[in-house]
């Protein structure tokens, strides 16, 4: 099979769908292992007894427990980016208070089809391939803050960006940790907050 290698040079892409799909599962795998032990007990021979493949098999695509959770981050990532942008087309014309109140509401939607992702939060992954990915989003946000304050340098729409972002990544991690009968009113106290935060910054 064709295989090539990522811009960290860490792990080997697949160049057919039948590695895609392989890479795939192997991710599956490894979320599903991550959520159930957390990232540290997890192992590899547990994610390739997992998504039922050879030890070999999982190391052909990545070298580490860190260059899975890299992978996984980037997917991530490629999934809330696209649900930003429909989001973004679906309350163009709304307020601050609205708009954010969608963004908190599709923040713990994901949290909830994909339980790992609080878990690899903080998990160690390769950093400068890491940063990159983190980066789109508060580059995505960044610029739909401009578009509701054209003032903004970009310089300060990003840091608007990074502490919003900051913010909803706290909620991850309490939200996922709450009891289910505590978790709407987290959700509710971030909203709160975070509305209060953009609608000063975006508005006065």
């Amino acid at each position: 099979m064709s295989m090539g290698s990522d811009i960290s040079g860490n792990r080997r892409i697949p160049q057919q769908e039948r590695g895609e799909r392989r890479v795939a599962g192997l991710l599956e795998a490894a979320a599903a292992e991550f959520v159930e032990v957390d990232y540290d007990a997890a192992t590899m021979k547990a994610i390739a007894k997992r998504a039922g493949a050879s030890i070999g098999a999982v190391y052909q695509y990545f070298p580490n427990k860190a260059a899975i959770v890299s992978a996984l981050r980037t997917q991530y990532v490629n999934e809330i980016e696209e649900r930003w942008i429909h989001l973004e087309e679906a309350t163009a014309g709304l307020s601050v208070k609205e708009r954010t109140q969608g963004f908190v509401d599709l923040m713990i939607r994901f949290i909830e089809e994909r339980p790992a992702y609080t878990t690899i939060i903080d998990a160690p992954a390769d950093s400068k391939r890491d940063k990159k990915t983190r980066d789109r989003l508060r580059e995505r946000l960044a610029n739909v803050i401009r578009t509701r304050r054209p003032a903004f340098s970009q310089e300060q729409a990003y840091r608007v960006a990074s502490v919003s972002l900051q913010m909803i990544k706290s909620m991850n991690t309490l939200y996922a940790d709450a009891k289910p009968q505590e978790r709407l009113e987290i959700a509710r106290e971030y909203k709160l907050a975070l509305i209060a935060y953009l609608e000063k910054r975006l508005t006065s």
